[in-house]
């Protein structure tokens, strides 16, 4: 599988998507570690076999090992904690921002490549999580890392493209069943 095989799946309806996602993927706004990087880590927040699937062949071509298991690291570190900050930042009691979250994050800290490129990848994976707190903590981190508007926006794009494809191919599959059984 390959971006080119997602692509394939995208039916007419979704032409602005299918076009999105071919021009995202040949986008050079990003080095090729954070491009490929943001794609595998926002395929896998959006937990669509199909799209994991094709995302993970094309960006294995580009990243190194480390980097492919930090991508899908910036994916798991960011489904725990973008629920925990987003409730505690939604929560009406505020004394949950006052607690220690008393959940591992090591990975944050270690996590194997650029830690630049970690932050871009778990801000992706936030976006996707619509966790505010995470995302105003990783762009943050971005900015000081010096990183520009449109290198944070290039994968927010990713994340927000590859979220669609992920829906769109979800919902085809989802009604596949019921076409079939009104033919």
């Amino acid at each position: 599988m390959s971006v080119e095989t997602l692509k394939g799946q995208i039916p007419a309806y979704a032409k602005d998507i299918k076009l999105n996602l071919s021009s995202l993927a040949s986008d050079e706004t990003l080095t090729p570690q954070q491009h490929w990087g943001t794609f595998l880590a926002s395929a896998l927040a959006t937990g669509n076999a199909d799209v994991i699937a094709a995302i993970e062949a094309e960006a294995s071509q580009h990243l190194s090992a480390e980097a492919l298991e930090a991508s899908k690291a910036a994916a798991a570190i960011m489904a725990m904690n973008n629920i925990y900050y987003r409730f505690v930042h939604i929560a009406k009691n505020k004394e949950y921002q006052t607690l220690p979250a008393k959940l591992r994050m090591n990975i944050i800290g270690k996590p194997g490549v650029d830690k630049v490129d970690f932050e871009l990848w778990s801000l992706a994976v936030s976006a996707i999580n619509g966790c505010g707190m995470c995302i105003d903590a990783h762009e943050a981190e971005l900015r000081k890392a010096g990183m520009t508007s449109s290198d944070i926006q290039a994968a927010v794009r990713i994340a927000a493209t590859v979220n669609a494809v992920a829906a769109v191919i979800a919902g085809e599959n989802a009604m596949a069943p019921s076409v079939a059984q009104a033919a």
